[in-house]
């Protein structure tokens, strides 16, 4: 674990580019750490000036600081920021904070400056945040290293704030303190030279006193590295996590598995494997982060919400986003509904969610008796506010996690809502931001849950792929696996084709057998259907035409749902394991969900779970449904095959058949050799 201390918790900080001239860098820096307790001292080589304190040359500035300086705020331009970083490392300093932009993100010149800035950083170990970013800010310790205005007045609380960018750092930590929640650390990594996401979060773990993470994500260089560091987080804080890209498609469009699984799609699916809450906004993300740096419910596989609401329409709208978001509301125990009779009028719905009419002086004890039901973990409570509610006084003493909403005047909702946080209450003014956060302490509960079951660690599944395979090659090594595959001959001629449809339980299905050709059906290189020899006859003039000079003969599977199983390397993550609708389909409809590997049989049976269209593999309309074992096993053997063995890039499933027992048939399969392996048989 790097140890971060001089950048976040320094003695004494030098700021090199300062300046006395209003609105420059430099001199907005400087205003900016007024409040910092320890030494500060300022270089300017350009305009030196002792009579305001600006020495020229950090050599200067360090024989007169009075006591150590552990922090270099550099504020000068690109150019300069090397020689700077050189001259911190000279003088024993431990950390740089490099402000400037115009560096990768600036073309060819820019390059060669980062380039220059890293080399420094090889050299010497000095450890730098940035370049490329408007600072970070640690309230506790009254540090504020940005430029940006206001950000002084933010209080210090329990929750961090870690993101790819600088500017939406200050978003959210300003976001946060609008809601009443202080910041533990709030830090923007820009370019991420040197620290990284990762090594902040492990600097982050020692702290006792936070409460929760919220983490923005652009980009992932050391994708393995960030998703151990949010597991051994998790394990203590909750972390919420936005990422930037939904938009990014990857290139890599080689077979439908490398087309689906695009970076935003595996950095989501990585970091919740992680342990990590993933939202789709800021907004939702602050949200998560008031709920879940207050309460945290036990791991669990799922979360009964019991609903209270003084008014029925925002009480509607609550119960629909929960249920939409795969949330329980599970009906209450008859002694429950007992009590509830007592408590309210006739005219109210009383089995969850609770109507209580306007709230009078029963609300606690409805509050209490919901909190109390068996089947309920967690309260979520509506209620407008009105001169006979007390809604502090309502939620005291209640058994167990609470959440509310409420709204009206606005000091009076302050005034409500800051009572709420001094009693350990996360509260919010609508019934859409209540159930974002209800929906992030389920998630956090489900990923304890599912991290409960660890992957195994040293199974070894190889194929050993040397070059790349036909079809029928594939299915063999599949089939070793112990996935199912078609029967099927190999033919290397019609009149073999012919010999192999006599030997099988018609109909057959006639392919184009070529290891170049990735996917027959856009070229025309399969036929179905086929049941004579005059049959067979027209499909391989047919498949001739589109090119085959070998064919496959296989038994044709009955109809069924398809899906498509997949495992490859990413680029950043490394081996990742895919499932989403299959056949020609896959991409168009884009219903995919992806895990690293290795998995457990936990994490692989919940991967169904992720698709829009899992109710069509689920027996729809008395279609055949399947066996969640058996798919499981599958996704985690293809786990094993991509997470143990170097010979192979890529193997995809697809069409992954479900029978009418709910067993799996593979129909299709493609064994990718890896680069290196390639390489090697054409050397």
């Amino acid at each position: 674990m790097s140890d971060l201390t001089s950048l976040f918790a320094p003695r004494g900080i030098a700021v090199v580019g300062a300046s006395s001239r209003p609105g420059k860098l430099g001199a907005v820096m400087v205003d900016a750490l007024a409040g910092f307790p320890g030494t500060l001292v300022k270089v300017n080589a350009r305009r030196p000036d002792r009579a305001v304190g600006l020495d020229p040359d950090l050599d200067t500035a360090l024989a007169r600081s009075g006591g150590p300086v552990d922090l270099v705020i550099s504020c000068v331009p690109a150019a300069a920021t090397a020689a700077v970083v050189a001259e911190a490392a000279a003088h024993d300093v431990g950390a740089v904070l490099a402000c400037a932009g115009g560096f990768a993100e600036a073309g060819a010149a820019g390059r060669e400056h980062e380039l220059a800035l890293g080399a420094v950083i090889a050299r010497t170990g000095v450890r730098l945040l940035g370049p490329n970013t408007s600072g970070f800010l640690v309230p506790h310790r009254g540090l504020t290293a940005t430029f940006v205005p206001g950000v002084r007045d933010i209080p210090a609380g329990g929750v961090a704030v870690v993101a790819a960018s600088g500017g939406v750092n200050h978003a959210l930590c300003f976001a946060l303190a609008h809601e009443g929640i202080g910041v533990r650390l709030g830090v923007g990594l820009g370019n991420s030279l040197d620290v990284t996401q990762a090594e902040v979060l492990d600097h982050l773990s020692g702290d006792q006193d936070l409460r929760a993470v919220a983490l923005h994500v652009e980009t992932a260089a050391d994708g393995r590295g960030l998703v151990e560091a949010v597991r051994r987080l998790t394990a203590r804080v909750p972390v919420v996590a936005l990422v930037v890209g939904r938009s990014d498609v990857s290139d890599f469009a080689r077979s439908h598995t490398g087309a689906l699984a695009t970076s935003w799609r595996v950095t989501r699916a990585a970091l919740r494997q992680a342990g990590a809450v993933l939202v789709d906004d800021e907004r939702s993300l602050v949200d998560a982060v008031a709920a879940l740096s207050r309460t945290r419910l036990a791991p669990s596989a799922a979360t009964g919400v019991g609903v209270v609401t003084a008014q029925a329409g925002p009480g509607l709208l609550l119960t629909d986003a929960l249920q939409s978001a795969g949330l329980v509301l599970p009906p209450l125990a008859a002694h429950t509904v007992t009590r509830l009779g007592q408590l309210l009028p006739d005219l109210t719905y009383q089995r969850n969610p609770v109507d209580t009419g306007r709230p009078d002086h029963t609300l606690p004890d409805v509050v209490r008796a919901v909190a109390e039901d068996p089947g309920v973990d967690v309260v979520a409570l509506y209620a407008l506010l009105e001169p006979v509610l007390d809604l502090p006084a309502a939620l005291a003493g209640t058994p167990g996690p609470v959440l509310a909403a409420t709204t009206g005047l606005l000091d009076e909702v302050a005034t409500v809502r800051a009572a709420l946080a001094a009693a350990g209450v996360a509260s919010f003014t609508t019934a859409a931001a209540l159930a974002t956060a209800l929906r992030a302490l389920h998630d956090d509960a489900v990923a304890r849950w599912r991290a409960a079951s660890p992957a195994a660690v040293g199974l070894d599944r190889r194929l050993t792929v040397r070059e790349p395979v036909d079809e029928h090659t594939a299915k063999q090594l599949v089939a070793g696996l112990g996935i199912a595959t078609p029967r099927g001959v190999a033919c290397g001629d019609r009149r073999t084709a012919h010999t192999a449809l006599d030997a099988l339980t018609g109909p057959v299905a006639v392919k184009l057998l070529d290891a170049a050709v990735l996917h027959k059906t856009e070229i025309g290189g399969v036929r179905l259907g086929v049941r004579s020899h005059a049959d067979l006859e027209a499909a391989l003039e047919h498949l001739e035409r589109a090119g085959a000079t070998a064919f496959l003969v296989e038994e044709q599977a009955p109809p069924g749902p398809d899906l498509l199983a997949g495992a490859r390397r990413d680029p950043v993550f490394g081996p990742v394991v895919l499932l989403g609708l299959g056949g020609t389909d896959a991409e168009a409809f884009d219903d995919v969900t992806v895990r690293l590997a290795p998995l457990s049989s936990r994490e692989a049976g919940t991967m169904l779970d992720d698709l829009a269209a899992r109710a069509l593999a689920e027996g729809w309309r008395s279609g055949p449904a399947v066996d969640r074992t058996a798919l499981a096993t599958a996704l985690v053997t293809l786990g094993e095959v991509i997470a143990s063995d170097p010979t192979v890039a890529e193997v995809e499933l697809n069409p992954l058949r479900v029978l009418a027992d709910g067993t799996l048939l593979a129909l299709d399969a493609v064994v990718l050799p890896s680069v290196s392996e390639q390489e090697r048989s054409y050397a």
